[in-house]
């Protein structure tokens, strides 16, 4: 069978489409910095077409198996099995060491962010060292002063909340409670977000690797039906008009 209508040529030159395209969003990742969002979305765009592209590798490995059984029937022989085996071994060497990459570089995107907040969080904190504002009252100034306030806001608490303090104090516990009832149910309601962000994430790259799978049966479909012709076009129309009548009958006369 000549080159060019060896099925295996043509799988092989769709499979190094998507390499090259790998390589080049796998370039671009490298040059993004780890903490841009940029580089997360090159992540999620990189990890699936490593995964389709190795499945489609894999097929063509099964192939070439089933070549292996008899080369002659094929019109080929060792050399160009050991040819063919050394392609795929190779590409399938070059989008692993993308995936690995890319993998270790969201495990060390995420400690840097998390270091990036954890030193964040160091500069809140005040600086032991900072000079005191000289306070413009002197001692006794400060003690009338607290005192008249102290009053005052006495009377104001006993004319606003006419309540008695354990009242109040039993009010608050129930306040309390509730903000911590709240505080856990939003935690919850978070951690379940977190969860079905996760599993629509999942499901997201299987709904990639399955379109990309029939997409690549598509097409093989679409290459048999081209080496099969007009008249093995017919003929298989043919034969499946005679199936649905056999059906048919089968089903409804019996």
């Amino acid at each position: 069978m000549p080159l060019a209508q060896d099925p295996f040529y043509v799988v092989k030159e769709e499979i190094q489409e998507s390499i090259d395209k790998l390589q080049s969003t796998f370039q671009q990742w490298q040059n993004t910095p780890s903490d841009a969002a940029e580089r997360v979305n090159l992540s999620k765009e990189l990890l699936p077409s490593c995964e389709s592209i190795e499945w489609q590798v894999d097929e063509l490995d099964k192939a070439i198996a089933v070549a292996a059984r008899d080369p002659s029937w094929y019109g080929i022989d060792e050399k160009e099995l050991e040819s063919r085996r050394r392609w795929t071994s190779n590409a399938r060497t070059q989008v692993g060491t993308v995936k690995k990459t890319v993998e270790a570089g969201k495990g060390s995107s995420m400690a840097t962010r998390d270091s990036a907040a954890m030193h964040r969080e160091l500069m809140r904190l005040p600086n032991s060292h900072q000079v005191d504002v000289p306070n413009q009252y002197d001692a006794q100034d400060n003690d009338d002063f607290i005192s008249s306030e102290s009053d005052r806001q006495l009377l104001l608490i006993r004319y606003f909340f006419p309540l008695s303090l354990s009242q109040q104090d039993e009010e608050l516990d129930e306040l309390s409670a509730s903000v911590q009832r709240i505080g856990g149910v939003g935690l919850t309601i978070h951690e379940e977000l977190l969860a079905q962000e996760k599993i629509m994430d999942e499901l997201g790259a299987e709904m990639d690797s399955t379109s990309n799978r029939l997409d690549f049966v598509q097409k093989k479909v679409a290459m048999v039906m081209k080496k099969a012709g007009a008249k093995g076009q017919i003929m298989m129309i043919l034969a499946l008009v005679v199936l649905f009548v056999f059906l048919f009958i089968l089903v409804f006369f019996t």
